[in-house]
């Protein structure tokens, strides 16, 4: 069989309209069975317009049946499935295998970028995305994107989705001389009507924008006028905490000099002189001192950057005795996020309890910087009297040679 006749096109019909019905996702609002009517209607009509034959036609609105039946199995790259359903149900109904490459052919060029090989192929395409010339557009547009909404689990707004459309408009052009002539002047006035709306729309945008800033900045003096304290006192707790910040860098970096320095030279000890022991004893005290030494170094450095957090954990009774301080992560890592929130905007409300979170917070980081600088101290203490310990050690092992 090398045509599509009237009583096999009929019987795909119903096969496919039976198939979607029966076996296509809810989450479809625009590629449902009603628009492969309507792709169907419009391979009709332009194909007639077109001049195509009886058989041409019949071959072009069969494809135009299956073209989206793959929607069933999956959302990206539908065209294969699509295809694999027609090429099944043409095998059974004995189509030969020019046929069945013909219209696979035509259902893959529906793929965007569409990439019609032929006249046949042209038409469906143009039917395919005959409802960007049409008066109601937009009407299929907010189809489409509450579909890719809901299927791709994304929120599209209709800003994004007009500034999308405009691409895919500037990009696709007709195909087959009706679309050309007729298609593309309904097609011009949708896209002049998608500029107008993202015009109108980025103006309210911007519009609700200056609106909010307003309010923001009235909002920001009225605090600033109930605020007993002045931007100086912030900027006070800003240097102070930013100063803190670079002096507990400045530690941790040390203290990494100290553990690769030390991690080093007991590398080289262990590789280089441990073998030696047999041909120079002298030098096992030495070498022994120094590897002490560098432990101890080692050992002191990690606890001066060991990290140190509490439970995690507070009660609505802390917050309201003032007792716990929320700009620390570790005193509420472990809560809900509602909780979270009820707490932070139960700080904020109290211009005492919040400034004097923030002094515990100042009073607390400097306590750890404190323990951190002492243990450092110890940790260079120790490195410098073992490196001079060790080298005197050296230098006797070897002069008693």
């Amino acid at each position: 069989m090398n045509t599509i006749d009237d009583k096999l096109l009929e019987k795909s019909a119903s096969f496919v309209k039976q198939y979607l019905e029966q076996n296509l996702p809810g989450n479809l609002i625009f590629h449902t069975p009603d628009h492969t009517e309507y792709v169907v209607e419009a391979c009709r009509l332009i194909g007639e317009k077109e001049g195509l034959t009886r058989d041409e036609l019949n071959v072009v609105m069969f494809a135009a049946w299956f073209h989206d039946t793959g929607y069933v199995n999956k959302y990206a790259g539908h065209e294969e499935e699509s295809i694999k359903i027609a090429v099944d149900f043409l095998k059974k109904e004995g189509a030969s295998e020019d046929l069945i490459q013909k219209i696979s052919s035509m259902i893959s060029a529906t793929k965007i970028p569409q990439s019609p090989a032929d006249k046949l192929a042209g038409v469906l395409c143009d039917a395919d995305l005959k409802h960007l010339s049409e008066v109601d557009y937009y009407d299929y547009a907010e189809k489409i994107r509450q579909e890719q909404k809901i299927t791709l689990e994304k929120k599209i707004s209709k800003l994004d989705f007009d500034l999308v459309s405009v691409e895919f408009f500037d990009l696709h052009s007709y195909h087959t001389k009706f679309g050309k002539e007729v298609l593309n002047a309904g097609k011009a006035k949708n896209l002049e009507a998608i500029n107008k709306n993202i015009s109108k729309r980025k103006a309210k945008m911007n519009q609700e924008m200056n609106q909010k800033d307003k309010e923001m900045a009235k909002l920001q003096k009225k605090v600033e006028k109930q605020k007993g304290y002045s931007r100086g006192v912030e900027s006070m707790f800003r240097l102070t905490a930013r100063n803190q910040i670079n002096l507990s860098s400045i530690a941790d970096n040390k203290s990494n000099i100290l553990i690769s320095v030390n991690t080093i030279i007991i590398s080289i000890l262990l590789s280089v002189l441990v073998a030696r022991f047999s041909e120079y004893p002298n030098i096992i005290l030495p070498t022994l001192i120094f590897l002490l030494f560098s432990l101890i170094t080692i050992i002191f450095a990690i606890l001066s950057t060991r990290p140190n957090i509490s439970s995690g954990m507070f009660s609505k009774e802390d917050i309201k005795e003032k007792k716990v301080n929320l700009l620390f992560f570790g005193n509420f890592y472990n809560m809900s996020l509602d909780d979270y929130e009820w707490g932070l905007e139960e700080m904020m409300k109290d211009d005492d309890y919040l400034y004097g979170t923030m002094i515990k917070d100042q009073f607390f980081l400097g306590k750890v910087l404190a323990k951190k600088y002492k243990l450092l101290r110890i940790a260079y203490n120790f490195f410098m009297f073992g490196l001079i310990i060790s080298v005197l050690a050296f230098v006797l092992a070897f002069t008693s040679l």
